[in-house]
């Protein structure tokens, strides 16, 4: 039973309508379809245990699901960990993108796994970007063959997504310093997986300004140079609704030493090449989770029979597992495009769509597996809850997406005065395959982007989410129809984009009108009763 997307429609779509040029379609195929067999065959098998299971906390150390240590050590040595990263310090130097396409069967496979060489692999990004020699020298090799992991500690209890309040400190100490402070919701934080993890740590010089001006970025390891514990601890992991293979950790440190990345008080623009690389991956993340729930729901459709003959043939049925894999198919082009364009305008407004619509349309398609398989998609036997359970967090972390629409509202539209918006519509509006649908949809997004930028300041912030909708449902809607123009595009892909501008894409305009139209109980400040 397959349970990802096929690789040889993933090397299609992206060499013959995203345009990606840096290999041949050949060695991308076989790229994605080795991914494919290890997500399959080693990780898919411990994605059940992974749930059941879980990771577990015990006395400060924590223990991951069985096998999972034998995998990860398969998944470094086939050497998926560096394939992005640069040829000097042992990685492949291939592609982001394709990096980042290989990543989708792993995340359909065991999204609870994934996490941890998605995290390493934004360090090791981070620190391409932002490190000094000295620091590649020494931190990189170890990461990109696995011997490290990595984590991305922000978030304090304090604070929250406001990153402005981080309280932890810095304190100098010759070349190093002494970092203190709680930090929580650390995915793997915490594993014996590998002999080493490097904590990518926000935290505040003695000379600090206040707010996010003054914060400061630290690599902290778990153990020191000489092989001794640095003073850094989980104190305890998150229960939680769904990736419990995944440890969501409470970190301390006490005085734990740390070298800086980059400049003082400069931590965060430093953290957004980790951060928007954070976002990709959650955002393929999205699309794993809407093909995993979409292969899983049309195996048991094809072998449920009710109404005289298998549930496939109901046209009701037909309708949610064909708007799965639509969703799955429009997500996919939008998170590898906006991978694509990640250095330009484009990349920076698409970004943050592509984190929050991805996210949502993995939600709503797991949701749609459920149904699918009705009864049965409520108990936990036939794994349909599973893919829900985890799904659920992807529009959380990496940024709620309620702050990536935030994000698109003030940077990719107010900032610079609807530019790169207008610059995008422009461009789908003149495609020549453009249908009366899509132009239509186009034209409505440009009239909620006029809209939004003539508007009160709270009304603009409580239409933002439908704003980022409707980017994301015409950006998504303009490469499907890519595809659906294509006679040589795979018969289910083509059917799937048709499905898209059908029954998907008309949503522009119900989020357009709602967005013009804000009740006044969402912009007041009465309490809610």
């Amino acid at each position: 039973m397959a349970i990802t997307a096929p690789p040889e429609e993933t090397a299609w779509l992206l060499h013959h309508v995203l345009g990606f040029t840096e290999m041949d379609e050949a060695d991308t195929a076989a790229i994605l379809e080795e991914a494919t067999r290890t997500a399959e065959g080693v990780l898919g098998p411990l994605d059940r245990v992974g749930d059941q299971v879980g990771s577990k906390w015990v006395d400060g150390a924590v223990v991951a699901p069985p096998g999972f240590a034998e995998a990860f050590r398969t998944y470094a040595e086939a050497g998926w960990i560096g394939i992005a990263a640069d040829e000097a310090h042992g990685g492949q130097g291939l592609s982001h993108v394709i990096a980042l396409a290989a990543f989708e069967p792993v995340s359909s496979a065991n999204m609870g796994f994934g996490l941890c060489p998605m995290l390493t692999q934004d360090a090791i990004a981070l620190l391409e970007t932002h490190g000094a020699a000295d620091q590649k020298a020494r931190l990189l090799a170890p990461m990109v063959s696995g011997a490290w992991t990595g984590t991305m500690c922000l978030t304090e209890p304090q604070s929250g997504s406001d990153l402005s309040g981080v309280r932890s400190r810095a304190v100098p100490e010759g070349d190093l310093f002494r970092i203190t402070g709680t930090k929580i919701f650390i995915t793997w934080g915490e594993h014996g997986m590998t002999e080493n993890i490097l904590h990518m740590v926000l935290a505040r010089l003695p000379d600090a300004p206040a707010g996010s001006a003054g914060i400061s970025l630290f690599a902290v390891p778990k153990r020191l140079a000489d092989g001794s514990a640095n003073q850094v601890s989980c104190v305890s992991i998150e229960h939680k609704l769904g990736i419990h293979a995944s440890p969501t950790c409470v970190m301390e440190f006490e005085g734990a030493l740390g070298e800086m990345v980059g400049k003082p008080h400069r931590g965060l623009p430093s953290m957004f090449a980790m951060m928007n690389a954070a976002r990709l991956g959650v955002a393929i993340q999205g699309v794993a989770s809407a093909e995993r729930a979409f292969r899983r729901a049309a195996d048991f459709a094809v072998v449920r029979s009710q109404g005289g003959g298998p549930i496939v043939a109901h046209p009701d049925v037909r309708r949610m597992l064909w708007t799965m894999r639509a969703l799955a198919l429009g997500g996919r082009l939008l998170a590898l495009h906006a991978a694509m364009e990640s250095k330009t305008s484009r990349g920076e407004l698409l970004i943050p769509v592509a984190k929050a619509w991805c996210t949502d349309a993995g939600v709503e398609a797991a949701s749609l597996g459920v149904q699918v398989h009705g009864g049965m998609g409520f108990v936990e036997e036939t794994g349909a809850a599973q893919h829900l359970r985890d799904a659920r967090i992807s529009p959380i972390y990496e940024g709620t997406n309620g702050i990536q629409a935030l994000t698109l509202l003030r940077r990719g539209l107010l900032r610079d005065q609807g530019a790169a918006v207008a610059e995008l519509l422009a461009e789908i509006e003149g495609a020549d395959f453009a249908s009366p649908g899509l132009l239509h949809a186009a034209q409505a997004a440009g009239v909620a982007a006029a809209w939004l930028r003539q508007a009160e300041p709270r009304a603009a912030e409580a239409g933002a989410s439908a704003f980022l909708t409707v980017i994301g449902t015409v950006a998504a809607g303009w490469l499907c129809a890519k595809v659906a123009a294509r006679a040589d595009a795979p018969a289910s892909a083509r059917a799937a984009a048709e499905v898209f501008l059908d029954q998907i894409l008309p949503r522009v305009h119900a989020n357009v009108t709602m967005l013009q139209a804000p009740t006044a109980a969402l912009i007041d400040d009465r309490l809610i009763a």
